[in-house]
């Protein structure tokens, strides 16, 4: 028995934006569906069920202002032209850790899963992550989660494990699993 990696979506599908927060702010409804259908599906990024649509709302703005201050990168997927996946990158680090950025919020949504964009969005961070002279790629994420198992498919190196680091959206407090992995120069 073999096994098969999912598909990969046929480019010409594809369009994908690292978005400025004037961008964000006009594409702001998509960005909450696709933020509370993964909250919804389980996804441990942050948030509470219930979750209010006014919080997720607040998210994404606070998010365009990092945008805007250069603090943060928002790269949106669209796949026949509907928001499918976003990733973010936090630039935002100490001047000893400025060679290095925090992935955050790898989303894809749940009517778009098994097509590899996943795949495509880390492809984008790193490649983003390079372009901007960083070396190192830094995240967490919960312990048994689906992300867990991605992440050392991409090439990620677990760094170690807290326990009760936060609670799912059930609010059932869980470890967290920490990644790393070391960017060769562009």
């Amino acid at each position: 028995m073999t096994t098969q990696s999912p598909p990969v979506v046929p480019a010409e599908t594809l369009t994908a934006v690292w978005l400025t927060a004037e961008g964000l702010e006009a594409a702001l409804m998509d960005y909450v569906d696709l933020l509370a259908a993964c909250i919804d599906g389980g996804a441990s990024i942050g948030f509470l069920l219930p979750v209010a649509q006014s919080r997720l709302e607040q998210y994404w703005r606070a998010v365009a202002v990092a945008v805007a201050a250069d603090e943060r990168r928002v790269l949106g997927l669209c796949l026949d032209g509907r928001l499918a996946g976003s990733v973010q990158l936090g630039l935002s680090m100490p001047q000893n850790g400025a060679h290095r950025v925090d992935l955050g919020k790898l989303l894809v949504h749940p009517w778009a899963r098994g097509r590899g964009l996943s795949r495509l969005l880390m492809q984008a961070a790193e490649g983003e992550a390079r372009r901007l002279g960083r070396s190192l790629i830094v995240l967490d994420t919960e312990e048994g989660s689906l992300a867990e198992s991605l992440y050392p498919r991409f090439g990620y190196q677990e760094a170690g494990r807290i326990p009760d680091y936060a609670c799912n959206p059930g609010g059932t407090l869980h470890p967290t699993v920490l990644f790393y992995k070391r960017l060769k120069p562009a």
